[in-house]
């Protein structure tokens, strides 16, 4: 049942209604408990007192309208008592009930005697004359002292007690508010313990510890809560931590770029000054001169347009022209693009590619950057006689665009770090490197795609890109 599971599976709710049930279940058992002691002392002071009832008539006049078959009679003989009618000269003339003693007449002093109903008599006694003119009887009642003490009073088992009821009322109560006070502490403590567990986590949290996670052994509510703490705190942490990567990726960033701009304006402003001055009169030295500043010039506005394109892909304004193409002939038209450099580099070209038609969903703006970038990469930084892979594979949900080399390869410190923003194949950042910004930008491009661009690991070939597209 679902009433009774473990109580990280119930509603709040419903546990608070289970022990508020199990609260009237322990008040309804201490007070069934005290009735029955009550009435299990009463029922023996009633047996040992063999009591009718603990409203038995104590006076004669009570009995006087029907004395011998009245209920009230048939009180007073359990009780072990009985009534004596007695003539006008005060002899007994009939008794009934068990009369217990020898009298047989009473004189005058006697019954004034009797009737004081001294303690250290062994009966009660009442006496009353019949009613009517010029009747001369009289009826005497007799009961036995033992009896009489508890009989006169109308609850018999309030004399074993030494306190009033009043008393005992008020302990009940004090009873009744310990449990309440007990049963409420315990629902606080059990509502307060969860909450204090995550009122802790989000002080940490305040305080920067966004490691911080919570568990709490509760109902649904408060593990549901802990559960979007834990899921808050997760992603604050990554946020954070991403935060503070792209954070330190932007500063390294304007570093690598301050360095890559400050060498060729360096150089661009040394040659300016040379000509300006008129240091340099020969025309062959300024024509070389001239050269150096038209290249370093080219290099800094090519680093610019890289930044400005890398800037561009991280932009959410910008537009992707995503479609399903034919693989085979947009890799044949960048080949034959490519193919007069590649002859220049005397490289030696395989291309693979299947004789059906191969779709796949792309941009094919992009995804031509993305290859023209691996195809200069291989031919900037191998030498000459390099054999070039460039091949289309085929799988069952993805389309694999493979360009390999067997060239110099690429070092493995950098293999890591190969797709951050200014790293180069080469170590050294030298005047004839690219801008360092290319595959960082290829990268980018193709997950913009919904693509991956990754270095596979080195076998028969030294470097192996592997571009893999949706179908």
């Amino acid at each position: 049942m679902r009433l009774w599971r473990t109580r990280n599976q119930r509603p709040l709710q419903t546990s608070l209604a289970l022990d508020f049930l199990r609260f009237l279940v322990i008040v309804l058992v201490i007070s069934l408990g005290a009735y029955l002691f009550i009435q299990l002392d009463v029922t023996q002071k009633l047996k040992d007192y063999q009591l009718a009832d603990p409203d038995l008539k104590v006076t004669a006049s009570q009995y006087l309208n029907n004395p011998k078959s009245g209920p009230e009679t048939e009180k007073l003989l359990r009780s072990r008592g009985w009534l004596e009618i007695l003539d006008g000269s005060k002899l007994i003339k009939e008794v009934i009930g068990n009369k217990q003693d020898q009298m047989i007449s009473y004189s005058e002093e006697q019954l004034y005697k009797l009737l004081e109903n001294d303690r250290s008599q062994d009966y009660y006694y009442s006496l009353s004359r019949y009613p009517g003119p010029g009747s001369p009887d009289w009826l005497l009642l007799k009961i036995p002292r033992d009896r009489i003490d508890i009989s006169i009073n109308s609850y018999p088992f309030m004399s074993y007690f030494n306190h009033s009821v009043t008393f005992y009322i008020l302990i009940g109560a004090m009873v009744l508010l310990v449990l309440v006070v007990v049963y409420s502490y315990s629902v606080a403590r059990r509502i307060l313990k969860p909450l204090k567990t995550i009122n802790e986590g989000l002080k940490e949290m305040i305080q920067g510890n966004y490691s911080t996670r919570i568990s709490v052994h509760a109902e649904q509510e408060f593990e549901q809560m802990a559960e979007t703490f834990n899921y808050m705190a997760d992603m604050i942490e990554k946020t954070t931590k991403a935060t503070r990567l792209a954070e330190e990726s932007k500063q390294r960033m304007m570093m690598d770029l301050s360095h890559d701009l400050k060498t060729p304006v360096t150089s661009i402003q040394g040659y300016a000054q040379a000509l300006y001055e008129g240091r340099v009169e020969d025309v062959e030295r300024q024509r070389k001169y001239l050269s150096y500043i038209h290249n370093k010039s080219s290099q800094v506005t090519k680093l610019i347009q890289n930044m400005m394109e890398l800037l561009k892909t991280d932009s959410p304004d910008f537009l992707l022209k995503m479609g399903h193409h034919e693989l085979g002939d947009f890799l044949r038209e960048i080949i034959a693009d490519s193919y007069g450099e590649i002859e220049q580099k005397r490289f030696t070209l395989q291309f693979q590619v299947p004789d059906q038609d191969i779709y796949a969903l792309f941009d094919p703006e992009l995804l031509s950057r993305v290859v023209y970038n691996l195809i200069t990469n291989a031919l900037t930084y191998n030498p000459p006689g390099t054999n070039l892979r460039i091949e289309l594979i085929p799988q069952a949900t993805r389309m694999v665009i493979e360009i390999a080399d067997n060239g110099v390869g690429i070092p493995q410190e950098l293999r890591s770090t190969l797709f951050d923003p200014f790293v180069r194949g080469d170590e050294a950042r030298t005047a004839s490197g690219g801008t360092g910004l290319g595959l960082a930008i290829a990268l980018k491009n193709t997950e913009r795609m919904g693509g991956t661009l990754e270095l596979a690991n080195p076998g028969k070939e030294s470097t192996v890109f592997k571009i893999s597209l949706q179908k």
